[in-house]
This record gives C-alpha cells, sequence and structure tokens, in this order.
C-alpha cells in the first residue's frame, strides 16, 4: 500500500470522512438499505460464526486494530517511553485521571436513570486520531509533548483493554476460554522460533507464519465463544508475537488498518439514524457522554498529570509544563474508534440507546478535535515563535 496510508494525518482524516459519511448516508434515502446491508449474516452458522457484517467489522476487522495496539503497547513496555518506572509513572497516573473523572462525570449526569453501566463509554482516547490532530497543527512542538500523549494514549488503550475483557463479559464459556488460553500457549511456542531463528529461512519461514496466523484465528474464534469480546484475542496475540516479528506484523498491517479497518468500523459504527426528538427528549446518555469525553477527560489527565509531573520533577530529565499537559488533556477527549464500540457493548439490548450514545460520542469527541486543533495551533505557533531568534 502506498506510504501515505501509514501517516497519522491520513488515518485521523480517514477516520472523520468516514464517520461523517456513515452518518449522512443513514440519514439519507439510503439509509434503509445501509441498515439491512449490515444487519446481513453471512451463511456461516455450522462453524458457530452466524454474524451480520456489522459483528463482523467490530468483532472481526476490529481485533486488527487491537492487535496493532497490543504489538505498539509492548514496544513502550520494552524498550519505549514506559519501560523505564521513573519516566513512564507520570503519564501511567495521567492516564488513571483521564478514566476516573470521566467516568465519574457520566456517573454524576446519569445517576438514578438505569444507564449508570456505560460509564466506561468515555473513558478512552483514541491514538490515531489524537496523534493525528498533533501531527497537522502542531509542527514546532517539542517531541516530549508527542511522546507522553502516546505513552498516555497507550496506557489509557490498556485500561480500555481490561474494561472490554472484564467489564462487557457476558455468559462466560469457560470451556471454550480455556481453549483460547491453550492455542495462545502453542502459538507463543511456535512464535519463539521466529524471534530465536532455529527455523532456516524460506520454506520453513513461511510454514511458521502460516501456522501463526491459523493458531491465531482459531484463538479469535474460541474468545468468541467464550463470551469475552473477540478483540481481545488480537490483544493476546499482539502482546505474545516476540518484538522483532511484531515490529514487522505492525510495519505491514498498520496501511491496512488506517486505510480499511478504521475507516470501515468508523463508517458502520456512526450509521446510525439522528432521532426525531427534542433535545429535551434525549437520555441521560447522550448529555454525559457529551459532557464526560471533552470536559472530564482534560479535568481528569491536567488535574492527575500535573499533580504527578509537579511530584516527580527531576533535573535529570524533562518534564511537561501544565499547559503542555492540559493540551494533552483536549487531545485525551477524541474518545471516538474505542469509545464507539464501547457504546455498543454497553447498550448491546437497546438500539435507541445505542443510536443516542454513538450521537454523544461523535459529537464530544468531535467538540474535543476542534478545541484540541486550536489549542495545539496557537501552542506551535508560540513554540515556532520562541525558537525563532535561535535559528
Amino acid at each position: 500500500m502506498p506510504a501515505v496510508f501509514r501517516s497519522e494525518r491520513f488515518s485521523a482524516v480517514a477516520l472523520l470522512v468516514a464517520a461523517v459519511l456513515g452518518l449522512v448516508v443513514a440519514n439519507s434515502p439510503l439509509g434503509h438499505g445501509l441498515e439491512t446491508a449490515l444487519a446481513f449474516h453471512t451463511p456461516w452458522g455450522a462453524v458457530g460464526l452466524d454474524l451480520s457484517i456489522s459483528h463482523w467489522i467490530s468483532d472481526g476487522l476490529l481485533a486488527v486494530f487491537f492487535f496493532l495496539v497490543a504489538v505498539e503497547l509492548k514496544h513502550e513496555l520494552v524498550v519505549g517511553e514506559l519501560s523505564n518506572p521513573k519516566t513512564a509513572v507520570i503519564p501511567a497516573i495521567a492516564a488513571v485521571g483521564g478514566v476516573v473523572v470521566p467516568a465519574g462525570v457520566y456517573l454524576l449526569v446519569t445517576q438514578g436513570s438505569g444507564f449508570e453501566h456505560g460509564w466506561p463509554i468515555p473513558t478512552a482516547t483514541d491514538i490515531a486520531f489524537a496523534l493525528g490532530i498533533l501531527a497537522m497543527f502542531g509542527k514546532g512542538l517539542p517531541s516530549t509533548l508527542r511522546v507522553f500523549l502516546l505513552a498516555l494514549a497507550v496506557l489509557d488503550d490498556l485500561i480500555a483493554i481490561v474494561i472490554i475483557a472484564v467489564v462487557f463479559a457476558h455468559d462466560t464459556d469457560f470451556w471454550a476460554l480455556g481453549g483460547a488460553v491453550v492455542a495462545l500457549a502453542v502459538f507463543w511456542v511456535v512464535a519463539r522460533r521466529l524471534r530465536t531463528g532455529r527455523a532456516r529461512e524460506g520454506r520453513n519461514q513461511t510454514l511458521l507464519i502460516v501456522l501463526l496466523v491459523v493458531l491465531g484465528i482459531v484463538s479469535w474464534w474460541l474468545v468468541y465463544h467464550s463470551g469475552v469480546h473477540a478483540t481481545i484475542a488480537g490483544v493476546a496475540v499482539g502482546l505474545l508475537l516476540p518484538r522483532k516479528p511484531g515490529h514487522l506484523a505492525y510495519d505491514r498491517i498498520e496501511p491496512f488498518s488506517n486505510a480499511i479497518v478504521l475507516p470501515l468500523f468508523a463508517f458502520a459504527a456512526a450509521a446510525v439514524t439522528i432521532p426525531a426528538v427534542g433535545i429535551g427528549e434525549l437520555s441521560p446518555t447522550f448529555f454525559a457522554i457529551v459532557l464526560a469525553l471533552p470536559v472530564g477527560k482534560v479535568i481528569g489527565i491536567t488535574l492527575f498529570g500535573g499533580i504527578a509531573s509537579r511530584l516527580g520533577r527531576s533535573p535529570d530529565r524533562p518534564t511537561l509544563g501544565l499547559g503542555s499537559v492540559a493540551a494533552v488533556g483536549v487531545l485525551g477527549g477524541i474518545g471516538f474508534t474505542v469509545s464507539l464500540l464501547m457504546n455498543e457493548l454497553a447498550f448491546a439490548r437497546s438500539a435507541d440507546i445505542v443510536d443516542e450514545g454513538t450521537l454523544a460520542v461523535l459529537v464530544g469527541s468531535g467538540i474535543a478535535m476542534v478545541a484540541s486543533a486550536i489549542v495545539v495551533t496557537l501552542m506551535a505557533r508560540k513554540a515556532r515563535r520562541v525558537a525563532e531568534p535561535a535559528t
């Protein structure tokens, strides 16, 4: 695929265009046809995969995205910014604040409504979007800001993965889950041969890769049947794959994820009909998400990150000022991909609330996008003016 598909800017723009297109088509004369197409079930029920097109996208293709997240997380933990506990502690504390405060805001707004179980929805940060906005508008900003944002977003996604695995598991089939553990253990053993190089180049190497792909698919099938969300299989495979083969896989799969997987998910998830009701008739869920994403995130990340930066200040390593931490907090309010997934999981049995939640995620993330574009642009201009005399 063309190199442009690896660009953070391309990823952000593709996601936004796909989401807007999905919303527009769903509310056009083509909306009924799109709804029918997404609800169509593929004829693979005989092998336990009676899934609609929509579920193939959210349960199947999105596992590819979570695989890449896991590979990136492992890289950061082993050799990246999170490998040094002293460096990792500040974004880790900020990430906790970016989860706790939005969840608290959501629970406060929805108290007594019966929709409290949607609290995980505003806790996520979309790595692709946040980094894309920073790349588009942050020319001239110090690299430490991007590193801090990346570390925080990766940790944020780790928390989201745990939430998906624990909170949204249902009717757990421990036999299937045990089978998945066995398949993943075999995957790990086979993957180690790639890392140690005991297999010769050529045919043996190809056979190992094919076997790993098959084991990954089997693991995904078993996790799906266990009651745990199937995307967790992608996470497990990404964490078990040795770092060097994982890097190669990431390099080859990232363009496919940016150009197809994420835009397709954004299109399908945003394809909801705008409720024909007044603002006052919307459920508390809508207002809770709209408030928690752009406001709760910036308060939580700024407050926790600011305190951690002050307490962890050290002359031997650079720390971000409160203004930079706040900028990361604004960027963190772009929930989008993972928030849309959590919305589908939280309100799977209530179609109307899913639609309202989707619109709320789009509105809340949209507010955060505009705010972060403005904040990052102003900070970048100031940074370039300061740097001019020195050039």
